[in-house]
């Protein structure tokens, strides 16, 4: 027996579907926060009515265009969930493929230094954190013993008072994480004049869409924040890469040898951003495929100096 107003769940699905235009898995993710975020556990039989109000409310928000990831205000990112709303990206399965090549340059850098005789944790820095998802990603999966420190920059007060969010949901869910430290100001700026040339690795996922592009963009991507979307063009006329280019440009000036810079790019801009690399007097320029096979992370390395070299 249910109270008066309360529905079976199985049935508010099905009427939210309809309203979301079909997207039955919205529905349910819709249903769930409700309930209180039952994603992955057992979903009552009943919901009530105050939790059914709220789901009918949430749909029609999404019937109306906004993201669902907006709605919720949580999204899933690697090992990660994450706080998001207007003032952040949404954390998109491109940027997660990303964190996945900048894992694998801090490895390989760990490799060397252990092979050097070095030790101690590696010194990264995430330029333009929005969510602080690359930067929290780094710290949870490489922990205080392959990360010493990472700094979380980003030009937008809003977005770092969201990475605060979720990097205190972190601290408190974590052991063993390196110290993340978020820092206000435009990609490498932040950082303590003590730290010139001792940044191990740069990861950035800053803004490359072209300005002509911007209204040809999904209507919910117009959603998010423009400046965090939208970028001039490079100095030989690239559009959308003038941040990549600042990245790189302000990376080799903190970079230690040896280092490594990955930026997430548009691939039409994968040659540019490579011939812009080699004019800055990085040693190494490749980019790597995101899971779709397009060319989506430049990596760049600075080398070990030759033996008796600066």
């Amino acid at each position: 027996m249910t109270d008066r107003g309360d529905v079976d769940s199985r049935a508010l699905i099905d009427e939210l579907t309809v309203v979301v235009s079909g997207a039955g898995h919205e529905a349910r993710f819709i249903v769930e926060e409700a309930l209180g975020g039952a994603a992955g556990g057992r979903r009552p039989a009943v919901v009530p009515e105050a939790q059914a109000a709220a789901a009918r409310a949430m749909a029609a928000r999404r019937a109306a265009g906004e993201p669902l990831q907006y709605i919720l205000g949580h999204w899933p990112f690697r090992m990660l969930d994450l706080r998001v709303d207007r003032r952040v990206l949404i954390p998109r399965p491109e940027t997660e493929q990303v964190v996945e090549v900048a894992l694998g340059e801090a490895r390989r850098l760990l490799g060397l230094r252990a092979r050097a005789g070095g030790d101690g944790g590696l010194v990264a820095v995430d330029a333009g954190t929005g969510s602080g998802a690359i930067a929290l990603a780094l710290a949870t999966e490489l922990g205080a013993a392959g990360a010493r420190q990472i700094w979380a920059t980003d030009l937008s007060e809003d977005a770092l008072q969201v990475a605060t969010v979720n990097l205190q949901a972190c601290a408190s869910g974590a052991a063993g994480l390196p110290e993340v430290v978020l820092a206000h100001g435009s990609w490498l700026g932040p950082l303590p004049e003590s730290l010139r040339g001792l940044v191990d690795l740069v990861v950035s996922n800053p803004p490359y869409v072209a300005e002509g592009e911007w209204d040809e963009l999904d209507p919910e991507v117009r959603g998010e924040p423009r400046q965090a979307l939208v970028a001039p063009p490079g100095r030989e006329g690239a559009p959308g890469l003038a941040d990549v280019e600042a990245v790189l440009e302000e990376a080799r000036q903190w970079l230690r040898r040896p280092g490594a810079v990955v930026v997430e790019l548009a691939p039409q801009q994968a040659g540019p951003a490579r011939a812009w690399a080699r004019q800055l007097g990085y040693d190494e320029a490749r980019v790597e495929p995101d899971l779709a096979g397009r060319p989506r992370a430049l990596v760049v390395h600075l080398n070990e100096p030759p033996e008796g070299g600066q």
